[in-house]
Formats: structure tokens, sequence, C-alpha cells
């Protein structure tokens, strides 16, 4: 059983981050959440609706997106139809001027989608294919994101644009649910952390509270990259 016993809770227009080492749970939970683990006891809410039995088309057409880790994208496609698949709740509801907007939105924030346009998703640098996965789970216009380890392999100017980027989505009223090892990055734009070994949640509470708990310092908070972003400020 790879997740027992667990309760927390991601308040609207926030983000909760979920750290922890290998192996402890955090992809599992996001796994049930959007179907993909179609089997778990307990309950999972969602605007205080059940997710029990709902398949991941379901989950989506609820409101809520998710960017896999390894992004998972569609690599012979173009950015732009890679763009579009992930409207496709709005496009079977015939609204093709809703997904237009969004698209928009989408290469708003990541202008360099736009330039890559009809470029194969494929040929993409790590950076910008982790920019369209966020873009195609923001193209179903949800109310909940879920991310799972966004910043992983990518240079700390990467990681820095897509952390920021997150922040401007809480900020515009998203809520954010994500999944990060690199520990200091996600609790420095996070409202609330909480912290999992070996499938249970062993400390909870702000994030800035987590940032300074002795505890979480030495088994999660590296110094490389805490120390880069220190020094931008």
């Amino acid at each position: 059983m790879a997740v027992k016993g667990i309760s927390l809770s991601v308040g609207q227009g926030q983000i909760i981050t979920l750290i922890g080492a290998n192996g402890s749970g955090k992809s599992t939970l996001l796994e049930a959440v959007c179907g993909l683990l179609p089997h778990w006891e307990g309950e999972i809410l969602f605007e205080g609706e059940s997710l029990k039995g709902c398949d991941p088309p379901a989950v989506v057409k609820k409101g809520i997106s998710l960017v896999p880790e390894g992004r998972m994208i569609f690599p012979p496609l173009s950015v732009l139809d890679n763009l579009k698949l992930g409207a496709y709740t709005l496009y079977r509801k015939k609204e093709s001027a809703a997904a237009a907007q969004e698209l928009d939105h989408v290469m708003t924030l990541f202008p360099i989608l736009r330039e890559r346009a009809r470029q194969a998703a494929g040929t993409l640098s790590g950076g910008e294919q982790q920019m369209l996965a966020i873009g195609r789970a923001l193209m179903a216009r949800p109310r909940l994101l879920l991310l799972d380890e966004p910043s992983m392999g990518l240079a700390p100017l990467i990681v820095e644009k897509i952390l920021d980027t997150l922040t401007t989505l809480r900020n515009e009223g998203l809520t954010i649910l994500l999944v990060e090892q690199n520990a200091r990055a996600a609790l420095q734009i996070a409202d609330r952390g909480y912290v999992f070994e070996t499938g249970t949640v062993v400390l909870q509470g702000p994030a800035a509270d987590l940032l300074e708990d002795q505890d979480v310092k030495r088994a999660y908070l590296g110094k490389d990259y805490g120390e880069f972003y220190d020094d931008k400020g």
C-alpha cells in the first residue's frame, strides 16, 4: 500500500505542496485524485463532491487537470496540436471561442510556445516541453491544477520561470497542488505544505514554517537551489 491513513486539504486559490523522498506516495496520491488509480478507500472530495468511481475523463470534466511526471507530451504532433488536445472538453461542448481564449492565455504565459507553435513537440528542449505540458493542462480550464515534479531535470533559470508562472496562476485564482522533490523551491512559493514519508503525512503547516523547521531542513532542504534562489531575492 503506497498511501495510507492520510488527510489533507487544498484551499481554493492556494498553492499546496507535497514534499518527500522518492517512493513516499506523492505521485500515487495525484493518480488517485485523477482517476488513474481507480481503487482506493476513504474519500476524496472536490468542491464538496466525491470523486469515487470517476475515471480520468470525468475528473477533467469536473475541473481537475494533471501535469504528469515526465511531461508525456505527444512528440510527433505540433505544439499547437498538443495544446488543442488539452482543450478536448471545450471542443466537445462546442466552446471553440473559449478554447481560443485559453490558447491565447497559455501563449501569453509561455511566449516561446507561440514561437514554436508549428514545431514538432518532440524537438523542443526539456524546459519548453515542460511549459507545453503545463499549457496543455491549462487548456481544459481547470479550477485545480495538479503538477508532478515539474522541475525535474531542468536548469535553474527554467525552474525559476515555471515557479514564477505557478505563482502568477495562483494570483489569478487557480488552485494548485504541487508535488516536488525540490522542497526549498516548492515551499518558497507555496501557502502550505505536507511532508510525506512511506505513505503517510508526518508533518504539515504553513510553508514558511516548514522552511524553518529543523527536521525538514535536515531531511529535505538541499543547499544548491536554495542558495541560487535566495541570491536572486
